[in-house]
């Protein structure tokens, strides 16, 4: 196993971490976040010590704009980024979104690449040129810190590449970023051009260099690696590598990878590695978008061995088959199994020991589900108090609430559901019947709240072993070509459905009500 670093070699080697899981990461469909989330989300990135929190995109709508505003007030360490397209409007509007911020970032971005000039932008390369200039001077008018982007950028000509990110810097860009925009690239190709770029570019060296991968090919940490090893000391990346289509590179990888393979990657950070899982956790339960198992360095199984060999292995020496101590990104080795003779001061040892802290009525909200899940199950799992209480904060906001279900199902039918709920503070009950318990669940809400959107994903997993495990069950709904997506968890998976459905339900309903109230507002570009 390799060891970190003992020091920092020196500020040449430091890798500034560019965070944009609020911005790049939101814009993965069905991924919206509450303001309150966001809030969440942006106050542990500046705990764990990401660099630059580049926290949305100001002139989207109001509310990105008022939470890209709260989040530069309440920062302390980071910088608080905004993105914006070339105009003059979304400037000026980013400007002054990120104005509270004791350090603050305008990130403006244009489309280079024939393609995109041609069909996307309509203008010819001189236009595009200007633009960088104007752009780039306008938002360093208002802000020292000025983030320039030639959007498509591996798919760019050379020549004229170099030509803008010249201009940007020469109009006052102190960071560079060449984006690969559509998960093209390979680390080879992508490691020479940003040293030829470096090389080519006269004023190159007033400026830092910043690698943007997103993953359509699998290799957004290679190519972000690449980057970096030819010379560039920022890298564009989110928790759990969530981002437009395939994602971008994941955050805890790259940082990891610099620190577990020093010896190749000589290159270091200021992120606080064991904040990573917990990090993971808090982001997946935002998004209500699950880690897969076998997630690099924050998966559930990153950490696991079942074969006999590996156990026999592990026993012996942990790095047979560890290339990292768990405890480098927040796991515990062992996990203590807790059940309803566990008390108060246990239940809290655990919690902390997961990453959360929480008091007053909240703690003992979740003290009393924890104590009503243990009466129903023989063992509690860390997996299933992270479930228990993610599930709690996920849905505090929540207008539609799940009050009771009864079902009847069986081979002889009907299935019939009886629900009542709490619609924005009025109880409703209602029964139907349907092809199935699920389906008369699912049938019940639509006729308790009528609606016209459509069932995309139902899928169910345990959340530990056992007849007796935690039903985690995500569902996905899509109206009006707008996609959510809840999770929920319960030893009934009929009650896990039911919380699924209303959450995804919560959110579109949510959202809707966010866009009447911001129909004037211009839409937002496409991700760079």
């Amino acid at each position: 196993m390799t060891s970190p670093a003992a020091a920092a070699p020196s500020d040449q080697d430091r890798v500034i971490i560019f965070d944009t899981t609020l911005r790049d990461g939101e814009q993965c469909p069905g991924a919206t976040m509450t303001f309150e989330e966001k809030l969440n989300i942006a106050a542990l990135l500046d705990t764990m010590g990401v660099d630059v929190i580049e926290a949305g995109f100001p002139i989207a709508s109001d509310g990105d704009f008022e939470a890209v505003n709260e989040i530069a007030k309440r920062t302390q360490n980071a910088v608080v980024c905004g993105l914006s397209r070339a105009g003059a409007k979304d400037i000026d509007r980013c400007a002054e979104a990120i104005k509270p911020a004791k350090r603050g970032r305008i990130h403006t971005f244009l489309s280079t690449s024939p393609v995109h000039m041609k069909y996307k932008l309509q203008m010819d390369p001189k236009d595009v040129y200007e633009l960088v200039i104007s752009s780039v001077t306008r938002a360093r008018n208002h802000v020292d810190n000025v983030e320039w982007s030639s959007e498509d950028g591996t798919r760019t000509e050379f020549d004229f590449l170099c030509r803008c990110v010249e201009a940007a810097i020469k109009a006052g860009a102190t960071t560079i970023n060449i984006p690969d925009t559509v998960g093209y690239s390979v680390p080879e190709e992508y490691f020479d051009l940003f040293k030829r770029v470096r090389e080519n570019v006269p004023n190159s060296d007033q400026a830092v260099f910043s690698v943007h991968c997103h993953n359509d090919l699998g290799m957004a940490v290679a190519n972000s690696m690449a980057g970096v090893r030819a010379g560039a000391r920022q890298i564009e990346c989110t928790i759990n590598g969530i981002g437009e289509r395939a994602g971008n590179a994941a955050l805890e990888e790259v940082v990891m990878a610099m620190r577990v393979r020093n010896d190749k990657l000589p290159f270091w950070t200021k992120i606080d590695s064991t904040l990573l899982t917990h990090a993971s956790k808090v982001v997946s339960a935002a998004t209500s978008f699950p880690v897969q198992y076998n997630k690099a360095i924050v998966g559930r199984n990153a950490f696991a061995h079942e074969s006999g060999i590996h156990q026999d292995g592990m026993l012996k020496n942990a790095q047979t088959y560890e290339i990292m101590l768990p405890e480098t990104v927040g796991v515990k080795q062992t996990s203590l199994v807790m059940g309803k003779h566990s008390g108060r001061h246990a239940f809290i040892h655990k919690l902390e020991e997961l990453g959360h802290k929480i008091t007053g009525n909240q703690l003992e909200d979740a003290f009393v589900r924890f104590k009503a899940l243990a009466d129903r199950k023989k063992h509690i799992y860390d997996e299933d108090i992270e479930a228990l209480v993610d599930e709690k904060l996920v849905h505090a906001n929540d207008r539609i609430r799940l009050l009771s279900l009864t079902v009847i199902a069986g081979t002889h039918g009907p299935q019939r559901a009886t629900m009542k709920l709490d619609v924005e503070g009025q109880i409703k009950i209602e029964e139907a019947e349907g092809n199935g318990p699920v389906d008369a669940v699912f049938n019940c809400i639509k006729s308790l709240v009528p609606h016209d959107a459509k069932l995309e994903l139902y899928q169910v997993h345990a959340v530990t072993e056992g007849t007796d495990a935690q039903a985690e069950v995500s569902v996905r709904l899509s109206h009006n070509g707008r996609s959510m997506t809840a999770r929920a968890a319960d030893p009934d998976t009929l009650v896990a459905s039911a919380n699924a459905y209303l959450g995804a339900l919560n959110k579109l309903v949510m959202k809707q009500q966010r866009d009447e109230q911001n129909a004037h507002v211009a839409p937002a570009a496409a991700a760079h």
